[in-house]
């Protein structure tokens, strides 16, 4: 039963279960999922063996926020030779434990009436009138809701639990996306209701992961070279009325900043977000909220982007961080993060980004775990994300097997074209120009493919991590694999013709296609077929 909203309440997430984790308990070692809040997440780090979110943006974006707290409590490694020895000593966490404990429990509420966590209590007079239910706060809940449908499912009556609601908002605050806000212009000025992309909702963000939350941790960490040139870590935003000069308005023009320092660039408030509590059974739950424009991030400079895989866009020329896209699955980027790690081993004293810092970590493998966002336009339309394991020293191998597996691939995705095209001529001899594309689809197999190639993948860059190099078996295994699958997606995709005289030749004709380009000079050699006996 829902009770009277005006009861007073707090929610903390330093104590509160705000987080799940997965642990290793008991005899036997079996993984356990446990509920903790902040404070306990930071002094248990060692203990856990990771975060566990409902997507991988959500884990980023608590991530992210931890991170915050490590920077903002100034326990951060001052440079590159003290992050090393961060790393491979364990140092402690506890001390930010310590400070976040510490802090004012104003700062740290939830539902504070004046200065709500993270949110923006400006938005308060407008929440009785145009709140609208908790699916506006969830990414994949939310679609698009600039466009002229229904929006009934924005007003959905069920309270969300306020953990949930708490990560939620983390994830807008990093990956909300682009587009006009469901706020109008006379609440606060006509800028509220145009809403920006998130920091990481354009781009690829790469995490090194360890055995523990705590490796994880201070792998990511970037130093801060506080001590030589009194440089700050950066404020961290508490909530967007915690008195901060500069906060940005609604009135007046765009008006975009740099970050002060790490801890304001992972507190950044990316959105204006307002959450309602109430009473449900003398628990207290989110019902309503509000969402609008946020503060604006100039372009970043390297020193925020230490992770970023930098690529050459397709159309433009132009080098960009890595992105996520609609048409090409993740993995098929590898060669991307692994050149990004082959180039920084080179230099071993730089310690200038991530790839050179881990690239001092000899022979201790880390997982590279790549999350981003597909949207098309104003509607999220999946959260991806790819692991690729990473033995410093052995970059050059790593890199070596996935621009070697990605040929593969890429040349037997062109090789089942050709056997489409020839499938396609053989069953309909005249077609009109407007209809090859459509009736090529039937027989091509190429999304069975990747579909298909990527576990092999994964687990080609995992046998090549374990030391082996990959022209000693690994290759030419994942060669075989991908030749006896390309055979296989194009039988399938053939099964459909009929078994009369023009059917056979058309599968005749895409299996001798098939069968040239696999035995032909431009085929890759691991890929290429055997001559037979």
């Amino acid at each position: 039963m829902i009770e009277s909203s005006d009861l007073p309440r707090r929610w903390d997430p330093r104590t509160e279960a705000c987080q799940s984790v997965l642990t290793t308990a008991g005899e036997r070692r079996r993984a356990e999922v446990r509920h903790v809040g902040l404070v306990e997440l930071l002094r248990g780090a060692d203990g856990f063996s990771a975060l566990v979110g409902s997507t991988p943006g959500e884990e980023v974006a608590v991530l992210e926020y931890l991170m915050a707290i490590l920077y903002a409590a100034g326990h951060a490694p001052g440079d590159a030779d003290e992050w090393q020895r961060w790393v491979e000593d364990r140092q402690s966490l506890a001390p930010a434990a310590d400070w976040l404990a510490g802090q004012p429990d104003d700062h740290w509420d939830l539902f504070h009436p004046e200065r709500p966590l993270g949110q923006n209590a400006l938005l308060a007079p407008f929440m009785a009138e145009h709140g609208v239910g908790t699916a506006q706060l969830v990414i994949e809940r939310a679609g698009d809701y600039n466009q002229f449908f229904d929006k009934v499912h924005l007003h959905d009556p069920e309270p969300m639990l306020p953990d949930a609601a708490f990560r939620a908002m983390l994830t807008q605050h990093a990956y909300g996306l682009g587009g006009r806000a469901m706020a109008k212009s006379d609440w606060l000025g006509p800028q509220l209701t145009y809403q920006a992309v998130g920091r990481l909702g354009t781009r690829i963000r790469v995490v090194a992961t360890g055995p523990t939350l705590g490796d994880t941790l201070r792998l990511n960490l970037t130093p801060c070279e506080r001590r030589r040139t009194g440089k700050r870590t950066g404020t961290f935003n508490y909530s967007w009325t915690d008195g901060r000069p500069g906060r940005r308005t609604f009135r007046a023009r765009k008006v975009a900043r740099q970050p002060d320092g790490p801890a304001d660039l992972h507190s950044f408030l990316g959105r204006s977000i307002l959450l309602r509590p109430v009473l449900v059974d003398g628990k207290v739950m989110v019902d309503r909220v509000l969402q609008a424009a946020g503060e604006l991030l100039d372009p970043l400079p390297p020193m925020y982007l230490q992770d970023a895989v930098l690529e050459k866009a397709r159309k433009d020329g132009k080098i960009l961080p890595l992105r996520p896209s609609e048409d090409r699955m993740l993995w098929r980027e590898a060669h991307a993060v692994y050149a990004a790690t082959a180039t920084a081993s080179q230099d071993l004293t730089k310690g200038a980004d991530l790839y050179d810092r881990l690239a001092r970590l000899i022979d201790r493998r880390v997982d590279l775990v790549a999350v981003g966002l597909v949207s098309r336009q104003a509607t999220a339309t999946a959260w991806v994300s790819g692991t690729f394991p990473y033995v410093p020293g052995e970059e050059d191998k790593l890199k070596e097997a996935a621009d070697e597996g990605l040929a593969i691939c890429e040349y037997a995705a062109k090789a089942l074209f050709a056997a489409a095209s020839a499938a396609r001529d053989a069953t309909y001899p005249n077609p009109k120009p407007a209809d090859k594309a459509r009736l090529l689809k039937r027989f091509h197999a190429e999304p069975e493919l990747w579909a298909g190639a990527a576990d092999h993948f994964f687990a080609l860059m995992s046998e090549v991590s374990c030391g082996i190099s990959p022209g000693n078996g690994p290759l030419a295994e994942f060669g075989t694999e991908i030749r006896n699958l390309t055979w296989k997606v194009l039988a399938d995709r053939l099964s459909s013709l009929p078994s009369n005289g023009r059917g056979m030749n058309a599968r005749a004709q895409a299996e001798q296609r098939l069968k040239k380009r696999l035995t032909g000079s431009t085929c890759p050699a691991y890929l290429k077929e055997p001559p037979r006996a």
